[in-house]
């Protein structure tokens, strides 16, 4: 129930949807009802019974709790004050019918006003949650996606979260429309009949335990299937997003088995589900029909002995006939309640997920970098293992640092600890002589610049993927920016310029420009400290060449650190720091390093040798 209720918070204000969904499904359900209440009387005239023809030329009184005889002598009295003594079948057949027509277009009215008012409340409640939870999936630090799959955060957002509105809505449904049209229905059963409602009041809750006992593991089933169609989404979004490499080792058959599979698991799933709630409506027809029958004895007993007239008898079968509908949407909107509450539970766990990385209630704004960034035995663990193991290290202000060493020894990771992606586990980072944990995260992150060797573009134009470094640059300084990194040239020769759409992860441009274009970014950015994490690696010698000019240009006067596998990209850097394992094993400048005959010097060593 509490996960129940937390869901229902996103239709808050509730009374706000639910005072007029009320008022309408309880008119609605009365003018329902009526239209069926006229068949009697219709019979009645139409077969000219001694009883519909005899008029009533006083106001009737209502005597006991005869409110069925009361309605026919109200009627019969209406007749007569309009027509008189001339009254005859066609007139009442004609008042009849507008009557009829009349509550009828009320019913539906009201029935059209109902479904407004739900639909304003699910697509206000859907918008509201998944706002919160891409405000949250936003907010999470980045190692929180380091160990979950994109897919399954994909689904939560958008299947999840489409399934928990059913939780909500149908909440209005089971508390208001159904219950009043059941009570209306019973009512006027009663009121025609008490003797046969005695057996339909025995016969209800039977049909209504015999479906539930159908569809009560729904919950469970449901919950299955969304982890399900999460693994499905995610299996999608990397057989999409490495397309190249699956069919470079022909490996088609192997991921489209892998997808086929779980598609089978999921199909497997809905069909058990499905097989559930299909059941639920035959079941309960079967059921209606069968209790209809056992009426039809009994009313026609009835009938025969007087109890009832005809009008009446065939009025009480139209109303029973419709009751199981409600009935039946009574029960199947608590299956879609429990299939909500068991997607609630993945979408909640995620809301609920806290970030490692947060900010202080005092952290300060840092304003500007002046002097200096410094690490005091820094250590950092992903999990259980130590992958920075007391580093010690001062990067001041204009300098260019440079981090090099073997693949995997612990230099992206120290270049994530400076802008906060990752806390440290022990130590501190020192910026300006405070703790990094003491500045905001975003006032940090303002004042630092990355440019990656994973360049980072959106399915978007080349302009609106620059401005992500200034989101209020004007085009002349996007211009600028593009001419530094040697990157204004094949932007204008695309087809429209700064207007062109680079595709999705810019696929419509080579490497070399989508790295230029990272730089581009950065150089709009203007910040105080760059972040360089290999950002050559990966080109060919002439884009290195033009990239590498660039970013020549970006790192003048700027305080940077520089992740390099190409040792020739890093000569002139004012201070070296081989990283190994996670430890700091050498220091020092390129000749000073070189002359160690270290593990520098192995590197050097080899790359020439290469």
């Amino acid at each position: 129930m509490k996960i129940y209720w937390r869901l229902m918070g996103y239709a808050k204000p509730i009374a706000r949807y639910a005072v007029p969904y009320a008022i309408c499904t309880l008119l609605h359900s009365l003018f329902y009802v009526i239209n069926f209440m006229l068949i009697a009387p219709i019979l009645n005239f139409l077969f000219n019974t001694e009883e519909a023809s005899e008029p009533v030329t006083q106001m009737p009184v209502l005597e006991g709790f005869d409110i069925m005889q009361y309605f026919k002598q109200m009627l019969n009295y209406k007749m007569y004050e309009m027509y008189g003594d001339n009254v005859n079948v066609l007139h009442a057949l004609m008042l009849l019918s507008i009557v009829l027509i009349v509550a009828s277009l009320l019913s539906n009215f009201f029935r059209y006003m109902s479904s407004r008012i739900i639909e304003n409340m699910k697509i206000q409640t859907l918008m509201r949650l998944r706002n919160d939870v891409y405000d949250k999936v936003m907010d999470l630090n980045v190692g929180y996606f380091n160990n979950s799959r994109k897919g399954d955060i994909m689904a939560k957002i958008t299947s999840d979260v489409q399934v928990v509105q059913f939780c909500i809505t149908n909440t209005l449904q089971v508390v208001f429309r159904d219950p009043f049209m059941i009570l209306f229905m019973l009512g006027s059963m009663v009121l025609i009949s008490w003797k046969m409602t005695v057996f339909s009041a025995l016969f209800l809750p039977v049909v209504a335990l015999v479906i539930g006992s159908i569809v009560k593991k729904l919950r469970h089933k449901a919950a299955a299937g969304q982890q399900t169609y999460a693994e499905m989404v995610s299996t999608l979004d990397e057989s999409l997003g490495g397309i190249k490499i699956i069919k470079a080792y022909n490996a088609i058959d192997w991921i489209k088995d892998k997808f086929f599979g779980i598609n089978r698991k999921y199909s497997k799933i809905q069909r058990s589900m499905a097989k559930r709630q299909q059941l639920a409506g035959p079941t309960s027809e079967f059921l209606g029909i069968t209790a209809m029958c056992v009426l039809l004895l009994m009313g026609g007993k009835l009938t025969i002995e007087g109890s009832m007239d005809p009008g009446e008898f065939i009025a009480y079968l139209g109303i029973f006939s419709q009751i199981t509908r409600p009935l039946r949407s009574f029960v199947d909107a608590f299956s879609t309640i429990n299939q909500g509450i068991a997607a609630g539970e993945r979408v909640l766990g995620l809301l609920d997920t806290r970030s490692t990385v947060l900010d202080k209630p005092d952290a300060k704004v840092l304003e500007k970098f002046n002097d200096d960034i410094e690490f005091r035995n820094v250590r950092f663990s992903y999990d259980t293992r130590e992958v920075i193991c007391g580093i010690d290290m001062t990067v001041k202000k204009g300098q260019t640092v440079a981090l090099v060493g073997p693949s995997g020894g612990g230099k992206s990771t120290i270049s994530d600890l400076i802008p906060r992606f990752h806390d440290v586990t022990a130590g501190e980072i020192i910026v300006d002589g405070h703790d990094i944990k003491d500045y905001t995260q975003e006032s940090l992150r303002a004042n630092i610049g990355v440019v990656s060797q994973d360049t980072i573009l959106f399915n978007d134009t080349i302009e609106n993927n620059l401005r992500m470094g200034k989101r209020n640059a004007t085009m002349e300084e996007i211009i600028a920016a593009a001419k530094v990194a040697n990157a204004h040239d094949f932007i204008i020769a695309t087809d429209n310029g700064y207007q062109t759409n680079i595709g999705d992860r810019g696929m419509k441009l080579s490497g070399g420009q989508r790295q230029r274009l990272s730089i581009a970014r950065a150089v709009l950015k203007n910040p105080d400290i760059l972040i360089l994490d290999e950002a050559t690696s990966a080109l060919d010698t002439e884009s290195e060449k033009l990239v590498q000019d660039a970013l020549d240009s970006l790192l003048r006067g700027r305080t940077s650190i520089v992740i390099a596998h190409r040792l020739s990209t890093i000569y002139n850097a004012d201070v070296i720091y081989v990283i190994d394992e996670g430890h700091i094993v050498e220091q020092g400048t390129h000749e000073e390093l070189t002359k160690k005959k270290g593990l520098y010097s192995k590197l050097v060593e080899m790359q020439h040798m290469a």
